[in-house]
């Protein structure tokens, strides 16, 4: 399947009506991204149990330190359990933005983006693929800045405190993994913490809404790509969709119920100097269930310049990567993600 990159904004955002008409037996044409979503079933992911990396016993966390450290070499992906975010939560962000797709379009389009940095933006894009041929997703969107300011709609009345309540916890697991990570690599949490600038980090939330598509091979909802941050939260509504790739073959991930999957993202690939991979991933549909994704972005504050760690790069004798600021890392992948078939994280390497 060919990678895509982000074209020039023109949104769409009748694609909750298109899928829902009776008539629909076959993908518009604007739509068409032929693809082969074939991958193996996988059921033995890692999985990170978050309260004994928290735990004062010193021997469990040093097993689950070591643990996770495996899960972002080998894998890029893991399932976090005992994360201590209530079920009850986690359930109200599906039922909340649910409710914000079904609002009428009129309501929806006062967030359409007039660009990519919008900290408030919903509805569909274009995108070219490697051939340089435009199609659109099979997606609707609500992308929302929630750290260090924190945006978001004002309907439906309860959107705003769920997601609040959703990103500030999530933050705070994400600073624990990330004095985890450090722990792993060897590094002192206030490199980390200083150098990532963490305190003002930018976290990102996208809610995604898939409807059932008549064709699913003949569209896509998220082609191939990285993600730019440091971990990525993913929860979904119990409809399969994510696919990742391991050793150059696809897989569908299975996650418990209530769990997390959390993937690794490009600047913590380039902060360990190459030891924790970023994981390649997809959204494939599926023709009889509407999916629902909430995707928590966790990334260095957009003023951090990340590259290499200085004490791996001691230890490795070299840099890997070159350093970038983060916020311009963002803006690069949203505009052009891809130069000369490579992608940023690709064109990133020295």
């Amino acid at each position: 399947m060919a990678s895509a990159e982000h074209h020039p904004f023109e949104f769409q955002t009748a694609l909750k009506d298109l899928a829902n008409s009776a008539n629909l037996k076959a993908v518009p044409s604007k739509f068409n991204f032929i693809n082969d979503s074939t991958a193996l079933p996988c059921d033995s992911l890692p999985v990170i149990d978050f309260s004994a990396i928290t735990a004062e016993d010193p021997d469990r966390r040093s097993q689950a330190i070591n643990d996770l450290s495996n899960a972002c070499q080998e894998w890029g992906l893991f399932i976090l359990v005992n994360h201590g975010i209530p079920e009850e939560l986690m359930n109200a962000t599906f039922t909340a933005t649910r409710e914000f797709f079904s609002l009428p379009e009129s309501e929806k389009k006062k967030y359409e983006a007039k660009s990519a940095s919008d900290p408030i933006n919903c509805g569909n894009f274009n995108v070219a693929d490697t051939s340089n041929q435009i199609f659109t997703l099979w997606r609707e969107y609500l992308k929302l800045y929630v750290h260090p300011d924190f945006h978001c709609p004002n309907k439906p009345h309860l959107l705003s405190d769920v997601l609040r309540e959703y990103s500030e916890r999530t933050l705070k697991l994400t600073r624990k993994l990330m004095e985890a990570t450090s722990d792993a690599l060897e590094l002192e949490r206030d490199y980390v913490e200083q150098v990532l600038k963490l305190d003002s980090s930018l976290q990102i939330l996208v809610a995604n809404l898939y409807p059932p598509c008549p064709e699913p091979g003949k569209a896509i909802g998220l082609p191939q790509h990285t993600d730019p941050g440091l971990f990525t939260f993913l929860i979904h509504n119990g409809v399969a969709g994510l696919q990742i790739e391991h050793n150059g073959q696809w897989f569908n991930p299975v996650s418990p119920q209530n769990s997390i999957l959390v993937n690794v993202d490009d600047q913590l690939q380039i902060l360990s100097n190459g030891r924790y991979k970023s994981v390649k991933h997809r959204a494939v549909l599926n023709s009889e269930k509407e999916r629902i994704s909430i995707v928590v972005a966790n990334g260095p504050s957009g003023e951090a310049v990340v590259g290499p760690a200085t004490p791996l790069v001691q230890k490795d004798g070299r840099p890997l990567y070159r350093s970038m600021r983060y916020v311009e890392y963002l803006e690069t992948q949203l505009t052009k993600s891809r130069m000369n078939g490579k992608s940023l994280l690709e064109q990133r390497m020295i």
